[in-house]
């Protein structure tokens, strides 16, 4: 960490190890008549080998062509002050190598390590890095024209997932679902739903589907259900005029279908945007004048483009075709110029598929374009998920057509071991997701394995309660840990876990990464297992049986939390 850096973002017991080697080494400087670089880092590190302490920094080194002497000199001087300066959270500092200053951490540190996540509860790791700024993720926003598939549901899982971290991070989130409700794709819609209709009642020949027409069974159900509302009242009536009323019932009905997947997959959203909308607004019509009058549009070949050459991309693009229509990316442009101008977003973070990827460098400029900062706005791309089975690849049986359904998927696994698979893994990598190992009740499942750990430690608090204990006790306990619990090195590596879960909270949230909670919280049960095989809980003196609950309480909140941020439950048995 550099000088300027946010000690916020570090356990509080991490964060004086840091002020400690900083003001070590400004007495370092003033005894010898220097300065300290503004650019130098205070990173701590965290050895491989045991020999080489529990942290290390390199400062000595990044210090000695600004004091003209031998790194090992300057880390001699450093490490004598910190001693000094940090008895209780230090047993011993030593100078290795060509200057490294190594640290080997007291059992007080580790106490107090722990003791942060019991003192701040369920709100420990809550960073503040979005500081109350306004923040958009808008995600899923699949065509209303089918179910979801399962490439849906990895964008539904992680839109949800990152709007989750950037709200406990400090940021003020609104969940988007675009709904693409104009355009070609409703016309094809209707006209699909109105073949299939014709189909069951048996008049085909009327209305054939379209060529271009969409053909899953799921329409053959609406039909069905159109031809028991309606009966055959619209066999009479000329095509061109009932298509309308098909576009808007097959697109409500999907739309409600979705809605209620999503629902199910614990997904919910602030907002639902319609494309028709823009038009009805002219928001289009607005973004286009805007960017002209940014010098950002101009008209060639009867076409009016955007100059998103300007901004690297690699080609100009049509905004308005020569016979007047507006393109899909001038309704994406209004759609962000809305964003921004109208609803005063400050940052903008959309989910979309990885077909995608050769549209966000336009969409990029366009947002630039606007004004916004390059940061402002950001795409995460989905990639394909591959469903296996015992690690061979299958095709799931689908009514639904060419494709499978999230909701098959959660009818087979379902919602926690859904979510935590499309989660654990980059999201802008491709998925394998094995549906046996979902369903696996034991710990080579890993949401099993997190679960697990949750519900043991809930239980280990119930049988204490039934000798009379009270665990609402063990937090409102404001006192530190005792030392003599980290006397073992499972225990360390327990509070060490614990410790690095601010960091790992903030790496996230820049990053826009649910895997990285995922992989921490494996991490964190890991080490309670680890812990709890070799340190009886209860049964021993009072002291460390009192203080060993503690800290399996503050364990079990940190794995509450990053199991709630996954949107993942976190059952008290199992």
């Amino acid at each position: 960490m550099r000088m300027d850096e946010n000690f916020s973002r570090l356990n509080a017991a991490e964060a004086a190890l840091v002020r400690a080697l900083r003001s070590a080494a400004l007495r370092t400087a003033e005894e010898c008549g220097k300065e300290l670089p503004e650019a130098l880092s205070f990173e701590l590190e965290r050895p491989r080998r045991a020999d080489q302490g529990d942290r290390a920094s390199n400062v000595a080194m990044q210090l000695a062509r600004a004091f003209s002497m031998p790194p090992r000199d300057i880390a001699a001087r450093i490490a004598g002050s910190l001693q000094e300066g940090c008895r209780d959270l230090l047993d011993r500092v030593e100078v290795a190598g060509p200057g490294f200053i190594n640290l080997f951490l007291s059992p007080r540190w580790f106490a107090e390590a722990a003791s942060q996540v019991l003192q701040q509860g369920e709100r420990y790791g809550a960073v503040d890095m979005g500081h109350g700024r306004k923040v958009q993720v808008e995600f899923v926003s699949a065509n209303p024209t089918g179910p979801l598939h399962i490439g849906h549901g990895r964008g539904a899982a992680v839109g949800d997932a990152v709007a989750r971290i950037l709200s406990f991070t400090g940021w003020n989130v609104e969940r988007e679902y675009y709904l693409n409700d104009a355009g070609l794709q409703i016309e094809t819609l209707g006209r699909s739903a109105q073949a299939r209709y014709f189909e069951v009642c048996g008049k085909s020949e009327l209305a054939p589907l379209p060529e271009d027409g969409y053909k899953g069974d799921y329409l053959l159900e609406l039909a069905e259900q159109i031809r028991k509302e309606e009966g055959d009242r619209f066999l009479a009536t000329p095509l061109a005029e009932s298509l309308p009323w098909f576009e808007r019932y097959a697109a409500d009905q999907i739309l409600d279908g979705i809605r209620k997947d999503l629902e199910r997959f614990g997904v919910l959203f602030d907002s639902w945007f319609s494309e028709a909308s823009l038009y009805e607004r002219d928001q289009v019509s607005h973004a286009i004048e805007d960017l002209k009058e940014r010098g950002y549009a101009f008209e060639a070949n009867g076409a009016l483009w955007f100059k998103s050459t300007a901004f690297a991309d690699d080609k100009d693009r049509v905004l308005i075709r020569s016979n007047g229509v507006p393109t899909y990316f001038a309704s994406d442009v209004a759609y962000h110029h809305d964003k921004f101008v109208r609803r005063g977003f400050d940052r903008v973070i959309d989910v979309w598929g990885a077909d995608h990827h050769g549209y966000v460098p336009r969409m990029e400029a366009a947002v630039e374009a606007m004004g916004r900062a390059p940061g402002d706005f950001k795409a995460l791309l989905i990639q394909l998920v591959s469903l296996k089975r015992d690690g061979k690849l299958v095709g799931m049986s689908t009514r639904a057509g060419e494709f499978v359904t999230l909701k098959e998927v959660l009818d087979e696994v379902g919602v926690d071991a859904t979510r935590f698979f499309f989660l654990m893994r980059r999201s802008d990598s491709q998925l394998d997701f094995d549906l046996s190992l979902a369903k696996k009740q034991s710990n080579d499942n890993p949401v099993y394995y997190l679960q697990y750990a949750h519900a043991r430690i809930s239980s280990i608090l119930r049988e204490w309660e039934g000798r009379g204990g009270d665990a609402a006790e063990l937090r409102r306990d404001g006192t530190p840990l005792p030392d003599l619990l980290f006397d073992n090195k499972d225990a360390r590596a327990l509070a060490e876990t614990l410790a690095v879960f601010p960091v790992e909270m903030a790496g996230a949230s820049v990053d826009l990464a649910p895997h990285m909670v995922a992989a921490y919280a494996l991490n964190l049960a890991g080490a309670f297992h680890s812990f709890y095989n070799t340190n009886r809980i209860l049964g021993e003196s009072t002291e460390v049986e009192h203080g060993r609950l503690r800290l399996a309480e503050a364990v079990r909140i940190v794995l509450a939390t990053c199991l709630g941020l996954l949107g993942v439950s976190a059952p008290e048995r199992m």
